[in-house]
């Protein structure tokens, strides 16, 4: 394997990808199971190399949503709210929404997406189908062509992707990604207000993605 170059837009977040230290580390939390998997998603990257836009973002999808098991953070961590690295995520074979967006997110920028066409949405997903009431806090990965183009959204709940207008049981509420943080009507703000995000950057440095 190469590196891992996180470039974001004119700026470039650069993470040397080091894959024996990566498989070092699941070898060390989680053994052969975890090597095999971790291998599993390398395998599934390159792959997908080259291979045309709505090709990657369906197969990444599909890869993360097959792979993980949903679960809550409260019963896999012991702890309310904890945003797993693609690493930890991959070695538990479960997660949270959080988990498998981030899992799809860094895959597509190891594959040449621009990140600034990536966001993670927070939404409220309707739960109990058209007229219900009920809804729960969920998360979504968009991909935006353009910044005024209505995002094609990658969700753990169904393997299929859809425009934005179609996921009627879906509301925004903000979304983020390297770039910012955005919410409708305001100016778009740092990313370094989310004390998880740089707790997940930080953990992944230590698993084998270097500054």
């Amino acid at each position: 394997m190469g590196s891992w170059a996180l470039r974001i837009g004119a700026d470039a977040i650069a993470l040397d990808f080091d894959p024996n230290r990566l498989q070092q580390t699941m070898q060390s939390r989680n053994g052969a199971a975890g090597v095999k998997v971790l291998n599993q998603w390398l395998a599934m990257i390159k792959a997908q190399q080259g291979k045309p836009l709505q090709q990657q973002l369906t197969v990444v999808n599909e890869f993360w949503n097959r792979a993980v098991v949903q679960t809550e953070d409260s019963m896999l961590w012991v702890q309310p709210d904890y945003w797993a690295t693609p690493l930890e995520t991959l070695g538990k074979g479960a997660g949270d929404c959080e988990d498998y967006v981030i899992g799809k997110y860094f895959s597509l920028l190891r594959l040449g997406v621009p990140g600034d066409k990536l966001r993670l949405i927070y939404v409220r997903a309707r739960m109990g189908g058209v007229g219900s009431t009920q809804s729960i806090a969920h998360m979504v990965l968009g991909y935006y062509e353009t910044p005024m183009t209505e995002p094609l959204v990658l969700d753990s709940m169904v393997d299929f992707l859809l425009p934005s207008s179609q996921r009627k049981d879906l509301t925004p509420v903000f979304s983020f990604n390297a770039q910012g943080v955005y919410v409708a009507g305001a100016q778009p703000s740092s990313v370094d207000r989310i004390t998880r995000w740089r707790d997940l950057l930080t953990r992944m440095k230590q698993e084998g993605f270097l500054p």
